[in-house]
């Protein structure tokens, strides 16, 4: 009876031994796993984290390009008159003579009989906007002081999202051109509206600027100010007949720009 007792506790100890040292290979290959898969992780993402610099790298290039040709473009404007100005402005939207410089004149005039005197810009800022960005903000700057308005608030939009900026007519510009995406591809202009109309008090008109058609209903009846359209490019059928009907249904007015 002894020696089966001795026989069995020693089994005991044994088989402790056993699963204390299968733990520790478990453990040992779980923590080779994990720092194999980390290195393979690692080394995965470089290539990205690469990439990504690259193109930060890039942009901060083009930005630097932009910044020096709008500081050449505003050297040489400031030894032109104001007519030249202008004309050196609108040309590349196709509206500085003949008839687009007409409708031009046609639209600031609407501008000037609304009632109120505070306009709010609505701006499409998805992808297809993103080369004509650079040259909508002198236009726009002309138009309101051409129109003798005041810029009281700006909005964009891009994929369900809208924000909008308040402030002098500069920092809303910059603004602007800083935190506006220019990327998607969803033109949600009736949730732009919804939105800007919560943002701010109602304007004398919107400005809205866009190339393409709404991807959600516009309601239109809820828009308590006219809306004076600019759509860019005159070869979308779809975008130009949608921005008329939103002109003419809430007492604004269209104004094509196509962008050279």
């Amino acid at each position: 009876m002894k020696d089966r007792r001795k026989f069995t506790y020693t089994n005991v100890h044994e088989s402790f031994s056993d699963v204390a040292l299968l733990m520790l290979a478990t453990f040992i290959f779980l923590l080779v796993t994990i720092l194999i898969t980390s290195r393979v992780a690692e080394e995965d993402q470089l290539p990205k984290l690469k990439e990504k610099v690259a193109k930060l790298e890039q942009q901060l290039e083009m930005s630097g390009s932009d910044m020096d040709r709008l500081i050449g473009e505003m050297d040489e404007m400031a030894k032109m008159d104001s007519e030249s100005q202008m004309k050196k402005v609108l040309k590349p939207a196709g509206l500085a003579e003949g008839e687009g410089r007409k409708d031009f004149e046609i639209f600031i005039e609407g501008l000037k009989k609304i009632p109120g005197k505070e306009l709010h810009l609505v701006i499409d800022a998805t992808g297809s906007m993103h080369g004509a960005s650079h040259f909508l903000i002198p236009i726009l700057r002309v138009i309101v002081t051409r129109s003798g308005k005041h810029l009281d608030a700006v909005t964009w939009f891009s994929d369900g999202i809208a924000r909008t900026y308040t402030g002098s007519m500069g920092e809303m510009f910059d603004m602007l051109m800083q935190g506006a995406p220019f990327i998607g591809n969803n033109e949600t202009i009736g949730d732009a509206f919804r939105r800007a109309a919560k943002n701010t008090r109602a304007p004398g008109a919107y400005l809205l600027i866009g190339d393409e058609p709404s991807d959600d209903q516009i309601l239109y009846s809820q828009i308590e100010s006219p809306v004076f359209t600019l759509p860019l490019g005159r070869s979308n059928p779809p975008t130009l007949a949608e921005y008329k009907t939103l002109s003419e249904k809430t007492g604004g007015m269209m104004l094509q720009m196509q962008f050279k």
